[in-house]
């Protein structure tokens, strides 16, 4: 009797060929890149991808030096009278879903019921191109010739919409000393001044991270991995939630994630996560894509309460 083909995971693929980047020494998202005049992946709607499938893809744009940021599946391709070029390898992303389960009856559950033990939550992969790996599709997909340049901008000196977002947050900053971290005992971000760092846009990469570590305070989005102790493996995932909302939080912006160490142990942090839990990355990516979006929706609360006093 033959033997069935194992069942393909796609967890376990996503995460190996991430553990197989990180071991070159590298972490390709930081690179400064726009694609098409965007700075996110975009599906062939143009909605952005969120949480890991950005993550995911705009890592490979990053890597191939795509110039387009759309993606698509084949047959969404073949719907535009285009093909994927011969050779041209996908590039792996997940869908998550849900659906009810039956009752003892065999009736579903009622609409609007929120009883989480009759949902079944489930994850599909599937494989998308990048457009620069088709042909005969649509001039609107075309990449832009060239990229336009990331412009210089002054050392020490605050970047106007950058430095508005972040003020906007209703969460303390201290700035002094040469240490960036969060303090969850008083609740309080401590950051080196803008002057200590030689391109402005490293500045508020680092200041993200620390947000992000304020974002899971219990009265904040109550984050919680276990007691965080510097280099076990709680500490280890909630840095990788802080480098993700850096990610995310730096495509709306026009900064890459930073921090003030990029050593052998901050890797490491990432392979020891990763190796123990295929499941790690997406669960990570999900919680970062909060984070992220949460910080944004407290500064622009921020600021409307600030236009308010202002009128």
């Amino acid at each position: 009797m033959a033997k069935s083909k194992p069942k393909f995971n796609a967890a376990a693929s996503i995460t190996n060929e991430l553990i197989c980047i990180i071991e070159r020494g590298v972490l390709p998202w930081r690179k400064p890149w726009t694609a098409g005049g965007s700075s996110r992946p975009l599906r062939v709607s143009g909605e952005p991808y969120q949480g890991v499938n950005n993550f995911l893809l705009t890592m490979r744009t990053t890597m191939a030096g795509y110039r387009s940021p759309f993606w698509m599946t084949m047959p969404q391709a073949n719907a535009m009278d285009a093909r994927i070029r011969k050779g041209e390898k996908s590039s792996l992303v997940v869908y998550y879903g849900q659906n009810r389960k039956q009752g003892a009856g065999g009736d579903t559950a009622d609409e609007g019921e929120t009883d989480d033990a009759r949902v079944f939550r489930f994850q599909k992969s599937y494989r998308v191109f990048n457009a620069c790996q088709i042909e005969g599709l649509p001039d609107s997909f075309d990449p832009d010739p060239e990229p336009v340049p990331v412009p210089d901008h002054p050392a020490a000196e605050p970047i106007a919409h950058m430095q508005a977002l972040f003020e906007a947050i209703d969460i303390t900053t201290v700035f002094a000393g040469d240490e960036a971290y969060y303090m969850p005992a008083v609740d309080k971000v401590y950051m080196p001044p803008i002057t200590r760092f030689q391109d402005p846009r490293n500045f508020y990469g680092v200041w993200a991270h620390e947000y992000s570590h304020a974002t899971k305070a219990p009265h904040r989005l109550n984050r919680n991995y276990g007691l965080s102790r510097f280099g076990n493996t709680a500490y280890a995932r909630e840095e990788i939630v802080a480098e993700l909302t850096s990610c995310f939080l730096g495509q709306q912006l026009g900064f890459t994630a930073h921090t003030l160490e990029m050593n052998a142990a901050y890797l490491y942090n990432w392979l020891r996560v990763l190796r123990s839990d295929t499941n790690a990355i997406f669960k990570h990516a999900a919680d970062a894509q909060r984070a992220c979006d949460y910080l944004i929706a407290r500064s622009e609360a921020g600021r409307a309460k600030d236009a308010d006093r202002a009128a």
